[in-house]
C-alpha cells in the first residue's frame, strides 16, 4: 500500500470522546504538507471544536489546520433540532458539479437533507452567536477555566490536566505524581463521576480514566467558580477512593 491507496485522512482538531487529547505540539503542521505532497484530502471532524468551543469560530483556526473537507453539527443549532453540513473548498465542489453535470443529475441528497425547520434553527443560532459575540465570550472566560483546570493538578489523584477554551479534562493516576495507569476494571472515572454528582456536578466520564468538562458557551467567570468549587468539593473523596486502590 502507499498514497495511491489512501484516499483522504480525518481528524479532529483535538480528540474529544476519546479523552479531550490536544494534538502534539507540530503535529498538524507536519501532517498538512505530507498530505498535500501525495494528493490527500483532509477532512477536519469539527462537530465538538466548532463554533467557538476552543476560543475561535473553527478548531482549525486555533491548530493552523487547513482542510480540504470540514463536517460540523451539535453547535450548528445549539442541539435545538438535529442537523450537520459539511463544507468544501471551491476544488471540491468543482469536482462534485462536474461530475453531477456528466451523470445528469446530483447524487448527493439525502431523505432529510435542507429540512427546512432545522435550517431555520441553525440560521437563527448563527445570527445569536453574532449578535452575542460568543466567540469573543469564550475567551474573555478561558483563561479562569483553564486557571481552574490547572489548579486540580494538586489532587494526588489526578496525573494530568488541560484545557483550551471551554474544553478540559483531568486525568486520573493510580499513584501520586505519576503517570501510573488505574486498572480499566476499576471503572475509577465512573465512580469519580458518582461523587461529584452527589455534589451537584454533572460530567462525563472519559475512556482515559478522566472527566471531561466541557461547559455551555455562555457560561460566566462566577458559574465557572462555582463549577470547579463543586469539582474540588468532591476530590477528597475521589482521593481517598484513588488511595484504596489495590497497587
Amino acid at each position: 500500500e502507499g498514497a495511491d491507496t489512501i484516499g483522504a485522512f480525518i481528524a479532529e482538531p483535538l480528540m474529544g470522546a476519546g479523552g479531550v487529547i490536544m494534538p502534539p505540539e507540530g503535529y498538524f503542521e507536519a501532517l498538512q504538507p505530507i498530505l498535500k505532497k501525495h494528493d490527500i484530502l483532509l477532512i477536519a471532524d469539527e462537530v465538538i471544536c466548532g463554533f467557538g468551543r476552543t476560543g475561535n469560530m473553527w478548531g482549525c483556526l486555533t491548530y493552523d489546520i487547513k482542510p480540504d473537507i470540514l463536517t460540523c453539527a451539535k453547535a450548528l443549532s445549539s442541539a435545538y433540532l438535529p442537523i450537520s453540513a459539511v463544507l468544501v473548498t471551491d476544488a471540491i465542489a468543482g469536482g462534485v458539479e462536474e461530475q453531477a453535470n456528466r451523470l445528469g443529475m446530483f447524487g448527493h441528497g439525502y431523505t432529510y437533507s435542507a429540512h427546512p425547520v432545522p435550517a431555520a434553527v441553525a440560521l437563527r443560532t448563527m445570527q445569536l452567536m453574532e449578535e452575542r459575540d460568543i466567540v469573543g465570550q469564550v475567551r474573555s472566560v478561558a483563561p479562569v477555566f483553564a486557571e481552574r483546570m490547572e489548579a486540580l493538578n494538586r489532587y494526588d489523584s489526578i496525573g494530568d490536566t488541560r484545557a483550551i477554551g471551554l474544553i478540559g479534562c483531568f486525568e486520573f493516576v493510580a499513584e501520586p505524581g505519576s503517570r501510573k495507569k488505574i486498572d480499566p476494571a476499576e471503572k475509577f472515572a465512573q465512580k469519580a463521576m458518582a461523587k461529584l454528582q452527589e455534589k451537584g456536578v454533572i460530567l462525563r466520564a472519559m475512556p482515559v480514566d478522566g472527566i471531561a468538562v466541557c461547559p455551555p458557551l455562555i457560561i460566566t467567570a462566577d458559574e465557572i467558580h462555582r463549577l470547579y468549587d463543586c469539582i474540588e468539593a468532591a476530590m477528597p473523596e475521589i482521593d481517598a477512593m484513588a488511595a484504596g486502590l489495590d497497587r
